[in-house]
């Protein structure tokens, strides 16, 4: 077989494994498969999730069930305003020997796994925030001088209520640029909302079983970043993201005189991989750009900000991407 042949063979394989692990999920996690999928996207891209939607939604029974369907050793953090960064990260105690001798001892914090959960993550202090950020771009902490490598591979999915914003902190704009996605959970419909009352409140629940393993998500990842990626799509997201820029040539009119700040390269990085992660969710060979508009919202929403005056006037981040990403379609269409 060809090298293009074994690439193919590798993609479909992946593909009826992630619909395993997708009926899997939804056995416990029923009807958001939005939900899922975006999800699914983070952890094949190598990337972290952020999971932004009211209390009883099911974001914590999701990031269970993925850890079980994945494969991956997790640990959950329930942050609070007196958490401190050594909660998270672990610390070094002094411990006597039976000779009397004394020697530090590092105990490793919850950190140190595969799948972090952070439970209503701006709940905790910007300093005890600023823990994760080497986590999460480095995937290795460091502490009194020692550099420690995490669980490989290394993701966390954090939640968090858009709601009540009493006794929270903003998410500085350098950790929001560190998740791949914000993934927005929303009130499921009434046909859902049933299946779930008949599913949960029985004598037994639904059990989710392995699928992956950490290895075998590690090859998958692989296999994503190697999936090929057409011109017009690499096109399509440059044009995307710079257009979301205000300043830049691409940008109209719309993004000038409404964000104050727009999507780095990150978005654009985030943005390539994740096509070709929702093309193989999808039963797809190479990412089209339809998947740039899906994944637009998810991508950039956390990215940027509207200025002062463009939320008094009661403009809305998300009607101006979904804007922004019709315009930069139709004249890439047009050409």
């Amino acid at each position: 077989m060809t090298a293009g042949a074994d690439l193919i063979a590798e993609i479909e394989d992946l593909g009826r494994r992630l619909g395993q692990a997708k009926a899997s999920v939804n056995r416990r996690f029923i009807g958001q498969d939005r939900v899922v999928d975006l999800t699914l996207t983070a952890l094949l891209c190598g990337g972290h999730g952020l999971l932004v939607g009211l209390p009883g939604l099911g974001k914590t029974m999701l990031v269970d069930t993925l850890a079980t369907v994945m494969g991956l050793k997790s640990s959950r953090i329930q942050f609070t305003p007196d958490l401190m960064p050594a909660d998270i990260l672990g610390s070094e105690v002094l411990e006597t020997a039976a000779d009397g001798t004394r020697s530090f001892r590092f105990i490793e914090g919850p950190v140190f796994c595969q799948l972090l959960m952070a439970d209503e993550i701006n709940r905790a202090s910007p300093r005890t925030q600023s823990a994760l950020l080497q986590a999460m771009q480095e995937r290795e902490v460091t502490i009194a001088g020692r550099h420690r490598a995490l669980g490989r591979p290394f993701h966390v999915l954090a939640t968090q209520n858009p709601i009540e914003q009493e006794g929270t902190y903003p998410l500085p704009e350098a950790q929001l640029d560190r998740f791949l996605l914000q993934i927005d959970v929303d009130y499921p419909d009434r046909g859902t909302e049933r299946d779930i009352l008949i599913a949960t409140t029985g004598i037994e629940m639904a059990e989710a079983e392995p699928v992956f393993s950490a290895e075998g998500l590690i090859a998958a990842q692989r296999t994503v970043r190697q999936m090929p990626v057409g011109e017009k799509v690499v096109e399509l997201i440059l044009d995307l993201v710079r257009a979301c820029r205000p300043g830049e040539v691409e940008a109209g009119e719309a993004v000038t005189a409404s964000v104050a700040w727009g999507p780095g390269p990150r978005a654009a990085q985030a943005l390539m991989l994740g096509v070709r992660a929702r093309a193989l969710l999808t039963g797809r060979l190479a990412p089209s750009a339809e998947d740039v508009l899906a994944l637009a919202r998810p991508v950039l929403s956390h990215r940027m900000a509207l200025s002062f005056a463009a939320r008094a006037r009661g403009e809305s981040l998300a009607g101006l991407i979904d804007g922004v990403a019709r315009e930069v379609t139709r004249i890439e269409e047009a050409a």
